[in-house]
């Protein structure tokens, strides 16, 4: 049978960009469907916005760190309104970046929401196409928790459009993207509490470093609401008025300005695409249920991102894509490996981490895990005259002498434990930590000095 394309994708986000570019190099003929701006939630509404809002949140504290080093001091403010703009425009030739991209590959682009029809028969708009292969990468949406008065409340996807910056904020949430706005915004000078259902933030993270995170955020002025039993939000003369009660009848009221932020999570966006004409099924969470090789139930259809909620990451996403666009294009069967995929917590003090926690660690080797950690002032902050601590940490098995996890807080976080991330992928054990001449000074040779 003969099709319109060889590969057609629903979603032209990072994911879906890269699978339909990497099968373009191999030949096929590839479209690509989206109704938004190119790019999906990272470009557009994630990762690079966000980015771009934590440079921008840093620099409060480098005119005061800058008086410790002979500098004078500087009276300065942030415009919400150019910064703002300027990280939409970055986001807008990114976009056209992006369309660059895909018109060197010759791949189609159509404008619209894609549904299927069967399993090689997709609708865009007005118009239907069919296609040998059909990847689903259309990601998540940021929801709202089922509380009374959430439609005061605004999500993540929303903060880059506010018109004036928020004097007080409250935000929901103790997950990295609330953790991360909530450090963000205080950075920029708004005053911010976040309410959190549990002792501390980034549940499934490693104690140490959610413990130091907290501590570090609390120091800048932060507010915790922690072990909430019910919240309420409604309208007032002052602003939005959330009303938060205790475990044991204590009640706290806060007055935001006219937004709070709900950052309690996201859900794979797989409404609305015509799946019940395929054999493609799903989990409870709406997640589509594929193997190792993305493939869903449905021979012909894959997923890839976090529609398959996997690890949600863009670059699990990407590698997911061309791991797909290799093994069906290429002729070069491969899957993606979920171990030790680094990440990070753009919080201020920023945290990134690879390879097990402590507790997954010893729940799966007990006893044997042997534990190096490290808790020091960086010399940047000697003569700034600031008590801002780093800590790192490494997880070992003793048995083996392997490295089963790194975990930091601190300044650089996340560009050191992209290093630290090669070692362990390639299996390093603590002797090659200790044999690796540190950098010095730098806070990064701490992890091969630990004892």
């Amino acid at each position: 049978m003969t099709y319109d394309f060889d590969l057609f994708v629903i979603g032209a986000g990072s994911g879906g960009i890269a699978t339909a570019r990497r099968a373009a190099e191999y030949g096929a003929k590839v479209g690509i469907a989206e109704f938004d701006r190119l790019g999906g939630t990272c470009v557009n509404r994630g990762c690079v916005p966000k980015k771009l809002m934590v440079y921008a949140s840093h620099f409060s504290e480098l005119f005061t760190d800058a008086q410790g080093y002979g500098w004078s001091a500087v009276e300065s403010s942030v415009n919400w309104e150019k910064m703002i703009t300027a990280v939409n425009n970055e986001v807008i030739r990114l976009n056209g970046i992006y369309q660059g991209m895909l018109d060197k590959s010759k791949i189609e682009v159509l404008q619209g929401h894609g549904k299927l029809v069967d399993a090689h028969t997709v609708m865009v708009g007005e118009r239907q196409i069919t296609a040998d292969k059909i990847l689903i990468a259309v990601g998540g949406y940021p929801v709202k928790p089922d509380i009374e008065g959430i439609e005061y409340a605004i999500t993540s996807d929303d903060i880059f459009n506010l018109k004036e910056q928020p004097k007080r904020i409250v935000i929901l949430g103790g997950g990295y993207i609330g953790t991360e706005f909530a450090c963000i915004l205080n950075g920029l000078g708004t005053e911010v509490t976040q309410i959190i259902r549990g002792e501390n933030i980034l549940r499934g993270f490693d104690e140490d470093l959610r413990t130091e995170i907290q501590q570090g955020m609390s120091n800048h002025g932060i507010k915790f609401i922690t072990k909430f039993q019910n919240i309420a939000i409604e309208k007032s003369a002052e602003g939005v008025k959330v009303t938060v009660s205790g475990a044991e009848g204590s009640e706290e009221t806060i007055i935001a300005d006219a937004v709070s932020l709900a950052a309690t999570g996201r859900k794979p966006n797989t409404q609305n695409l015509g799946l019940e004409n395929t054999k493609v099924q799903l989990n409870d969470d709406g997640s589509i249920i594929v193997d190792k090789y993305s493939c869903t139930d449905e021979e012909n259809i894959y997923a890839v991102g976090d529609c398959s909620n996997k690890i949600n990451l863009t670059p699990v996403a990407i590698n997911e894509g061309r791991a797909l666009a290799d093994t069906v294009f290429g002729g070069k069967s491969r899957t993606m490996s979920y171990e030790n995929i680094p990440t990070a917590i753009f919080t201020t003090p920023e945290a990134a981490t690879v390879g097990l926690t402590e507790a997954e660690a010893r729940e799966q080797y007990g006893e044997a895990v042997k534990i190096y950690r490290s808790r020091f002032r960086p010399m940047y902050y000697t003569l700034a005259g600031k008590d801002e601590k780093t800590m790192m940490k490494l997880v070992v098995d003793g048995n083996t002498d392997k490295v089963l996890g790194a975990h930091m807080v601190g300044t650089n976080a996340a560009e050191i434990i992209q290093g630290i991330a090669i070692a362990l992928k390639m299996g390093a054990t603590k002797a090659n930590f200790d044999a690796t001449v540190g950098i010095h000074p730098s806070s990064a040779e701490e992890f091969v000095t630990m004892r």
